[in-house]
């Protein structure tokens, strides 16, 4: 066994002072998170590094995410990972890491002992467990330990992986001497995978009464997380069926942290070869629901780590010792009055832009800053925004101040909280209010199963009423991606009824109800279910349905397609549709899909979107014509609404239209990436959306006007008494 001590060298200012907050803040309080990780098998990336988070879903590293520990004096490889940090019984600090520096090889018999009072000033052991343990000597591989206390024992168990010649990973535990420098007890097997395949990533944590094992499976046909359970620290655990991860991707590293001051558990593990973590949560440790790419966020590519919560005063600690540049000192906003979603912190420029619900007051807003672990706000409290901005003065941990720029106006854009797309709207007669139908968004690869609601008297203030079709309740012939509707109010024998058009599984389906918030009941099969003959292009999926009343004649059509545009004149009960009226519309190379009809001056106006909704480019077009079948001119100037680079808008696309009664007043409904954050998250910004409403204008020629998309909004309207 080899011993080594390391103390890493700061100031004795850095190491006795701690900052001041404000006396209201318990500073014994766990208020942020620490991850502890590597970054990769390369030269110098089998380090330890730290990040930190005021939420326990953004991270940002800390040191500019160099390793805290110069590696080489703590290891025998000269390589260190899987590193695994608890808050002991005592105070302390322990961490356990594999000694291993793959670019030698993936073998190795060594692990580290690691023991620090204030997660800054580590002394750390070095374990040889072949030559510590004649029973291990031929083991050519130990890896990913972890420690948890015993309090049965009145120890630290310590327990990992090890290989031996001939057999499969499997789960080893013993007990760490009492000053955390060595081993006491010869390795016993922990646990090992009912079907003798290899076991590794063993991660243990208590809940209750009851001890759950997290652990990673290898094989042909079993890969993943699974979960084991037991009523004791050291013996009798049984695996749970199925796998934890909500991924079908390749997996390993596997950790479970407890939220602070909540019953939410979180399961992390390291997706390798993507190069991403995924979190999923739960409150039982046995069902697990993956959070969406909006929820979390790392400014740094971590590998299989562990995340512990800590107090202010620690976090302040190690933001004195490991400063990083380009830290968020600002992070967010309590306010009611502020739409959370939309936030913008530019750390560049020292700015926070809140947006504001309508109706709150600016005049004495009170934003309550939430601010990064270790930054405090010196004054806060009620300010008139009213005027323009204000300043925020925020104290460092090193006892500098810096000054940020509040601006706060009333945005009345997105206009439903949370994430949705596809709208469809349309102004009930019957209930004179106006419905909005969108997709259900959020759901990684457009996963959505349900579809809701929303009413509202001024098209700014909007009702949920709620889901009005589950796929896997109220449908038989489909199961998943429930995507774009669209419906239609029609009279018929002297009542309203409503026929709801949506996608499912690629198909498109109808239900019906007498109101406009339902109960809506599933024909039964699906509208359109395969391509007609009539259409002539090759691919693209049955989707995005469209349905339109011709004001003229009192007639229904129906409209869909995606890469082509089909329509057809409906029957006159609106469950079907007239074959010999069925022809392609498709206007030319820039359709893709989600077409919208709607009728203004004897005009005929067909719009669609163009490009892919994951891009910052879709956009919407338009033609016109003189029946609702066609054909159609394109205009030369044809574009209706893009992105705006400026507002940071974008992605703007699949839209329809909405005409306030009595009036000329036309508005575009369509849907955006979710701001400001969707611009950075790639492919999934596709669906991570939200839906808003702005003005559409028309010229003296009947021409559409471009809209440029706003934050504001629009402001809410009135409906004419008749």
């Amino acid at each position: 066994m080899l011993k080594s001590k390391l103390t890493l060298i700061f100031s004795l200012l850095f190491s006795v002072l701690f900052f001041s907050c404000e006396k209201s803040e318990n500073n014994d309080a766990k208020s942020a998170y620490l991850f502890v990780y590597f970054t990769g098998n390369g030269a110098g990336e089998e380090a330890v590094h730290y990040a930190l988070s005021k939420n326990g879903y953004d991270y940002y590293a800390l040191n500019n995410d160099k390793p805290i520990v110069p590696t080489d004096s703590i290891s025998t490889t000269g390589g260190v990972r899987d590193p695994h940090i608890l808050r002991g019984e005592d105070g302390n600090f322990y961490m356990v890491l594999t000694d291993l520096k793959t670019q030698d090889g993936w073998n190795n018999t060594g692990i580290i002992l690691a023991k620090s009072a204030d997660l800054i000033n580590w002394e750390t052991s070095r374990i040889d467990l072949a030559d510590t343990f004649s029973e291990f000597a031929d083991i050519t591989r130990a890896w990913a330990p972890q420690t948890i206390y015993d309090s049965e024992a009145g120890k630290y168990m310590i327990y990992f992986s090890i290989l031996q010649p001939g057999g499969y990973d499997k789960v080893y535990y013993t007990y760490a001497s009492k000053d955390f420098t060595g081993l006491e007890t010869v390795p016993e097997q922990l646990f090992y995978s009912p079907d003798e395949k290899s076991c590794i990533d063993a991660d243990i944590i208590k809940k209750d009464d009851k001890f759950y094992m997290f652990y990673k499976t290898e094989g042909t046909a079993t890969k993943g997380i699974r979960v084991a359970v037991s009523d004791s620290l050291t013996s009798g655990y049984v695996p749970e069926e199925g796998y934890k991860d909500q991924t079908d991707r390749a997996v390993e590293g596997s950790s479970v942290f407890k939220m602070i001051d909540s019953d939410t558990y979180i399961l992390l593990y390291d997706m390798y070869i993507d190069g991403k973590y995924q979190f999923a949560k739960s409150t039982d440790l046995l069902n697990f629901k993956a959070l969406g790419a909006d929820k979390i966020s790392m400014n740094f590519h971590p590998r299989h780590g562990t995340i512990i919560p800590v107090t202010q005063t620690e976090a302040t600690s190690l933001l004195k010792a490991f400063p990083s540049d380009n830290l968020p000192l600002i992070v967010g906003a309590k306010g009611t009055a502020i739409r959370k979603q939309n936030i913008v912190v530019n750390s560049e420029e020292a700015s926070v832009y809140l947006p504001i619900y309508t109706d709150s007051s600016l005049t004495d807003l009170d934003p309550e800053l939430v601010t990064f672990p270790g930054v405090s706000v010196v004054e806060n409290g009620p300010k008139d925004f009213s005027v323009g901005a204000n300043t925020y003065t925020l104290r460092l941990p090193d006892g500098n101040q810096k000054t940020y720029t509040v601006e706060a106006e009333v945005a009345n854009n997105p206009v439903l909280d949370g994430f949705y797309a596809d709208p469809e709207i349309i102004y009930s007669e019957k209930e004179k209010k106006f419905y909005l139908y969108p997709t259900s968004d959020g759901f990684d690869g457009w996963s959505g199963t349900f579809f809701k609601t929303f009413s509202s008297e001024d098209l700014v203030h909007w009702k949920d009423e709620g889901v009005i079709v589950d796929l896997l309740k109220d449908v038989s012939w489909a199961n998943r991606n429930a995507w774009a509707p669209c419906i239609a109010e029609k009279k018929i024998d002297g009542a309203y009824k409503y026929f709801y058009y949506f996608s499912a599984a690629q198909n498109i389906g109808l239900a019906t109800a007498d109101n406009p918030a339902g109960p809506f009941t599933d024909s039964g099969q699906a509208f359109v279910g395969e391509k007609p003959n009539a259409i002539k292009r090759g691919g693209g999926q049955i989707i995005d349905p469209d349905v339109f009343i011709d004001p003229q004649s009192g007639k229904g059509y129906f409209y869909w397609g995606n890469g082509y545009m089909a329509g057809a004149e409906l029957n006159e009960d609106m469950m079907s549709y007239k074959e010999e009226t069925l022809k392609e519309l498709t206007p030319d190379g820039t359709y893709r899909e989600g077409t919208e009809v709607f009728f203004r001056n004897g005009t005929y106006y067909f719009m669609w979107s163009e490009d892919d909704t994951r891009s910052p480019n879709y956009r919407v077009r338009y033609a016109t014509a003189e029946t609702p079948l066609g054909p159609l001119t394109i205009p030369e100037e044809n574009l209706v609404i893009k992105r705006d680079d400026d507002t940071e808008i974008y992605g703007t696309g699949h839209n329809s239209v909405i005409n306030v009664p009595g009036t000329d007043d036309w508005y575009i409904v369509y849907h955006r990436f979710t701001r400001p954050r969707g611009i950075k998250m790639g492919g999934p910004a596709g669906f991570h959306r939200e839906v808003c409403i702005d003005k559409l204008t028309f010229g003296e020629d009947g021409s559409i006007l471009e809209v440029t998309p706003t934050t504001s909004g629009i402001a809410p309207v009135t409906i004419s008494a008749k």
